[in-house]
């Protein structure tokens, strides 16, 4: 048994192990941590992406598609447990003892339920022991098991999950979320050439970025960090360059981090009826949501008042909501075909002015603001779908984050 270094974990996502090319830029950064001093904890995901043969989405076609049972979980767990024991077998052959585990094996305990399973606890002392015998612990990320001993999965982007609360649960000193881009970035690089690297970030803004459409960090995992105060790093594989994620101080001077778009959304407004009692018109209003939550729609931005209610539902749906509330009284105004570009950074807090600026820019460019509401540390925009680009890329420029954050 040998004392522990500090601790860090690794996540390398399907990807970075894809490859005897990929797992060998992979490899290298494990004997980097080693070689600074670090007891290394790798986590991996499935290997490859949609059409590889181990890949998650594979998997899950071979047992017809749909998540929610416990068989569905043990097969599409198979992926991330043949990753661990590949690259675990491949490091040994490079002279890094290693030993690979399974998410259960790992500690992470979850609830019971399938397909998007909550983590309860994680009792790192199977990891521990690994790290002790000095062994470098290599985790099927993305599953874990139930209190009744069943393997459970965590849903998509459950390895990002896994990796940030073996972190947290084992007080590393470094998670490095590795993947095949360089870091969180200021825009959607596809769309906006300017976009550039997010140097830092706080927990908060990460975690409004995740949620609103950025794909480099889940955002369950993004989430988990800001509740545990993990900091992590997403780095790119080949260069390590990347994001810092920790409660970093705030700059003012740029109070806006990154803008995401995400869509097509539909805008409903919901005009109440001329109806004399309140105690009617809250009846209504509940009767409303609850039709909504049966029928499995997800509404956000959501605006109670006088006037009516407002909120947005992702995906052209305004048919769909009207069929579901056009029998009460109430005016449903359902409006297709709309994009959230949302503005993100930890600056605004308290900054004047911001919103001012934004409704400013999109003016200029004579994009029409279909619906604007604010929270926290975000401006979310409905526009119209064919305007989101022209809008984003406007935003972008005018908060100079071609310079990055």
């Amino acid at each position: 048994m040998i004392e522990l270094a500090d601790v860090a974990v690794l996540k390398f996502g399907g990807t970075s192990v894809a490859t005897p090319e990929m797992r060998e830029h992979a490899r290298k950064h494990v004997a980097q941590a080693l070689a600074d001093g670090s007891s290394v904890v790798c986590v991996v995901s499935a290997q490859g992406r949609a059409g590889a043969p181990y890949a998650t989405d594979t998997l899950l076609g071979l047992v017809g598609g749909r998540l929610g049972d416990a068989a569905t979980d043990l097969a599409i767990s198979c992926g991330e447990s043949l990753s661990a024991a590949i690259f675990a077998h491949e490091l040994c052959a490079s002279g890094i003892p290693a030993v690979a585990l399974t998410g259960a094996q790992a500690g992470i305990i979850t609830d019971a339920v399938h397909g998007d399973a909550k983590i309860l606890r994680v009792d790192p002392s199977g990891v521990l022991a690994v790290l002790h015998q000095g062994n470098v612990a290599v985790v099927a990320g993305f599953q874990g098991v139930s209190e009744s001993g069943v393997t459970t999965t965590l849903g998509r982007g459950g390895t990002d999950l896994s990796a940030i609360a073996l972190g947290a649960a084992l007080n590393a000193q470094r998670v490095d979320v590795f993947t095949d881009v360089p870091g969180a970035m200021t825009a959607d690089p596809r769309r906006i050439a300017s976009a550039k690297t997010i140097t830092h970030a706080t927990h908060e803004e990460m975690s409004e970025l995740a949620e609103l459409g950025a794909k480099v960090m889940h955002e369950k995992a993004a989430k988990y960090a800001h509740a545990t105060s993990t900091k992590y790093t997403i780095r790119e594989i080949r260069s390590g360059e990347g994001t810092i994620i920790d409660e970093r101080t705030v700059d003012r001077s740029h109070p806006v981090t990154g803008v995401t778009v995400a869509g097509p959304i539909t805008w409903v407004r919901i005009i109440r009826g001329d109806l004399e009692k309140p105690s009617r018109r809250m009846e209504l209003e509940l009767e409303m949501f609850r039709r909504l939550a049966e029928d499995g729609v997800s509404i956000d931005q959501v605006s109670v008042n006088q006037s009516g209610v407002s909120f947005v539902v992702d995906g052209e749906r305004g048919d769909e909501v009207r069929s579901l509330l056009g029998d009460l009284n109430l005016a449903v105004r359902a409006r297709d075909g709309c994009a959230k570009l949302s503005v993100v950074g930890a600056g605004m807090r308290g900054t004047p002015g911001v919103i001012h600026r934004v409704v400013n820019v999109l003016s200029d460019a004579n994009v029409e603001i279909v619906h604007l509401t604010d929270s926290n540390i975000t401006i979310s925009i409905l526009v119209k779908h064919e305007d989101a680009a022209l809008a984003e890329r406007a935003l972008h420029d005018h908060f100079h984050l071609e310079s990055g954050a």
